[in-house]
């Protein structure tokens, strides 16, 4: 197929290249000419614009930061939506507002493109090994017909429900993860100001009642796991200012349905003193700073 993908940070710059290595034409773009040569140095095709990146593709992939970066994209008085022809395929995988997921399913149906909201969980690490889940929402049929793109992608695709509601799953993973590794962290950091070892503590909770994925996968503590953020200075990752968007996605659709979501308003308040102390661009494990207690003296 003919792909244009739009979005090639962290996350969608290997979604786009798993595409490219499965043989499909896919042109990529983003504002960020960082992100752009890093994947041409890959051998993906970059195109001058997004509007040139849409132009004769079967299918259209984004990958964005928010809502209203969707918004401008595809529905703005220039948006791309107006440029591609009934019988497209628009995958939007950014981690948005389930409300503008469904407000661009609504667009895309009166033209006749079909839209499915497909956010994704699997970290970096996922993205590149094209392990990522994918949490969709639209009509199943045209998830059948997205399939055989999102498995190059992803080793687990989920559908969620209607428009929007693959956003709506994406936020209440999001919200559980952010609680569990300010948790994760509290408990390490606990440990370690009481002269346990990181590694055999993190060793002892894996394996008992307080095992959890930031154990797995993701551990917070510098020194743990290599593989993790932690271990490069939280550098790369998913950043502190994005989980703290998601978290307040989160509170949004909780007062919307008058939900409680005492612990997660709590994450997302932590996470915000955390960016606002000037760690927003690390890693979102790097909340771990925010609960540890300084060195001791003498």
């Amino acid at each position: 197929m003919k792909i244009a993908f739009i979005g090639l940070g962290n996350m969608g710059g290997p979604m786009a290249l798993n595409l490219h290595k499965a043989g499909h034409e896919v042109r990529g773009v983003d504002l960020s000419a960082a992100a752009c040569d890093k994947c041409r140095a890959e051998g993906l095709p970059i195109a001058p614009s997004a509007a040139a990146a849409v132009e004769g593709t079967d299918a259209v992939i984004s990958m964005l930061p928010a809502s209203q970066h969707v918004e401008a994209l595809f529905l703005g008085a220039d948006g791309l939506l107006g440029r591609l022809p009934a019988g497209t395929l628009l995958i939007d995988s950014s981690t948005i507002a389930a409300a503008t997921s469904r407000k661009l399913a609504e667009a895309g149906d009166a033209r006749g493109v079909a839209v499915l909201d497909a956010p994704v969980s699997g970290g970096t690490g996922g993205a590149v090994a094209g392990t990522l889940t994918f949490m969709v929402g639209g009509e199943a049929p045209v998830l059948e017909r997205a399939r055989p793109l999102l498995e190059k992608m992803g080793a687990n695709i989920f559908h969620a429900g209607g428009a929007g509601a693959g956003q709506t799953a994406k936020i209440c993973n999001n919200m559980l993860l952010g609680v569990l590794m300010i948790g994760t962290a509290e408990a390490l950091a606990l440990g370690v100001a009481n002269g346990l070892d990181p590694q055999v503590l993190s060793e002892i909770m894996r394996r008992s009642s307080g095992g959890n994925w930031a154990l797995e996968k993701y551990n917070p503590m510098p020194g743990v796991m290599q593989t993790a953020p932690a271990a490069r200075g939280y550098a790369g990752g998913f950043g502190t200012d994005l989980m703290l968007k998601d978290l307040g996605l989160a509170q949004e659709s909780a007062t919307a349905v008058k939900a409680a979501t005492p612990l997660g308003g709590l994450a997302r308040n932590l996470y915000a003193a955390h960016s606002l102390a000037g760690h927003g661009a690390l890693d979102f494990s790097s909340i771990l700073r925010l609960v540890q207690p300084p060195p001791r003296k003498g």
